[in-house]
């Protein structure tokens, strides 16, 4: 509906650009923006993003890879949320390299893994609690983003059934990294289901990072809007499964 997602606080990694910058605007225009809003950036100055007016409510959380940066991080949003907790975390860091099977390379596959794979993993650990507090500071019983969520930022490139765009791109550090995101987010969703948190991986048919300028089916606008209205829709039937931006289940 036109209510939007309306969720008390977010922490959103990877806002340096592109999608992530693009979800950290969507939220703040929501007809309800959260409270809180966590902006986990690698360049948390901004100089990146040249002077593009957007409001950067800053969380210290430089590298997801990095346990010291995630535990600072966690110790700043608990500062600020106190026993509402965190209601919704957004793992979008993402990286990859360009590769074919004849080109791949070990430091490829283990760089890319350490990103999309390890880094949400550690953020999802270190923040389990301050989840588990939401979920259950929330009078509503009902599973929701609005609640406590885990969302994953992946790619319909991590499909093992559709494996799509191969002849455009075959990226299989990405690709592998993105299917290991989404057991990830089915394991998470078997662990702290019963806890009362959402865990759903989505595709937003935005490459992040894009490989060229306008590259993917959707621009940055589409992709967020479709994203936050998909989350406004998630329920606790939708736990441990995979969306895309329209709306549209995915297959693993």
């Amino acid at each position: 509906g036109m209510e939007g997602l309306s969720v008390g606080s977010v922490l959103l990694t990877g806002c340096d650009g592109g999608l992530g910058l693009g979800l950290l605007k969507g939220l703040l225009e929501q007809p309800s923006p959260p409270r809180h809003l966590f902006a986990a950036c690698l360049d948390p100055q901004g100089k990146a993003r040249g002077h593009q007016p957007v409001p950067r409510p800053s969380c210290p959380l430089a590298d997801v890879t990095d346990p010291n940066s995630i535990k600072a991080a966690v110790g700043k949003v608990r500062e600020e949320v106190g026993s509402a907790g965190l209601n919704l975390l957004i793992n979008n860091t993402g990286t990859t390299r360009r590769s074919t099977l004849a080109t791949e390379t070990a430091e490829n596959m283990s760089l890319v893994y350490t990103t999309n794979t390890i880094g949400p993993l550690q953020t999802s650990q270190a923040f389990l609690p301050l989840l588990k507090g939401a979920a259950e500071a929330e009078g509503q019983r009902e599973m929701s983003c609005s609640r406590a969520a885990i969302i994953n930022i992946s790619s319909i490139l991590g499909s093992i059934e559709v494996a799509e765009a191969w002849e455009e791109r075959q990226d299989i550090c990405y690709r592998c990294s993105k299917a290991a995101l989404n057991m990830l987010t089915k394991c998470l969703a078997l662990e702290y289901g019963s806890s009362g948190i959402l865990c759903v991986s989505v595709d937003p048919g935005h490459v992040t990072p894009p490989l060229e300028p306008g590259m993917g089916p959707v621009t940055v606008e589409e992709s967020v809007r479709g994203v936050l209205q998909l989350l406004a829709q998630l329920s606790a039937s939708s736990n441990g499964t995979f969306w895309d931006w329209r709306g549209q289940r995915l297959p693993w």
